[in-house]
């Protein structure tokens, strides 16, 4: 009866989601930006918001530590060549940068996963970037705090919990109980909603324009 529950809550969602995305697109001014994004989220919101991906960071992940390194660094890692990773364990296409190790969980083969890598690589506005993290995979405390130091200033990292001295932490709600955010792509019950829907998005984007 869960399965079902859910399934027809799923249904309504979508057919809802059709008019909530319709207004967050007559909303956003700022149409030409980057997310730098740890996981898929930003690739949801660029979706739903019907841009273009401006950004390579899409249907993959890096762990917390990595994903810190390479914005920190991120012109010189940016300017590297993203080579596979032969001899990992994993069913999809692994890379890295480096130092850096990057998970192209939603691609089938590593060449792929590359090209799409480069081609979006070349639209990056850096004039025009936001930041994106969440505490999933292993995400320490000092971790969020290492992120928050990072001199970028549109930045956010969604987390279970409230911290009331890191600025660039983000509360979502509904996983006070766990060790780390879910599937912020997820529905929130009939409503149309995602969970990545309390954080306002739209706003957070259209405050870079002057």
């Amino acid at each position: 009866m869960k399965k079902i529950k859910i399934k027809i809550e799923n249904m309504i969602s979508n057919y809802r989601r059709n008019e909530i995305v319709k207004g967050y697109k007559e909303k956003l001014i700022n149409k030409d930006f980057t997310i730098l994004s740890s996981n898929c989220n930003g690739g949801f919101i660029m979706h739903d918001l019907g841009v273009r991906f401006n950004t390579p960071t899409i249907n993959l992940f890096f762990l917390p530590k990595d994903f810190i390194k390479f914005v920190k660094d991120f012109d010189k890692y940016i300017n590297l060549e993203l080579i596979e990773v032969e001899d990992c364990k994993e069913t999809y296409p692994v890379g890295k940068i480096e130092d850096i190790k990057i998970y192209f969980q939603h691609y089938h083969t590593f060449k792929e996963a590359k090209e799409k890598w480069d081609e979006r690589k070349r639209r990056i506005n850096k004039e025009n970037l936001f930041i994106m993290a969440t505490d999933r995979d292993g995400c320490t405390e000092n971790d969020i705090r290492e992120f928050d130091r990072i001199p970028y200033k549109n930045k956010v990292i969604f987390t279970h919990k409230h911290y009331e001295d890191i600025e660039s932490a983000y509360q979502i709600k509904g996983f006070e109980n766990d060790n780390q955010v879910g599937i912020l792509s997820c529905f929130e019950g009939a409503t149309g909603k995602r969970y990545i829907d309390q954080f306002d998005y739209v706003s957070w984007l259209n405050s870079n324009i002057k």
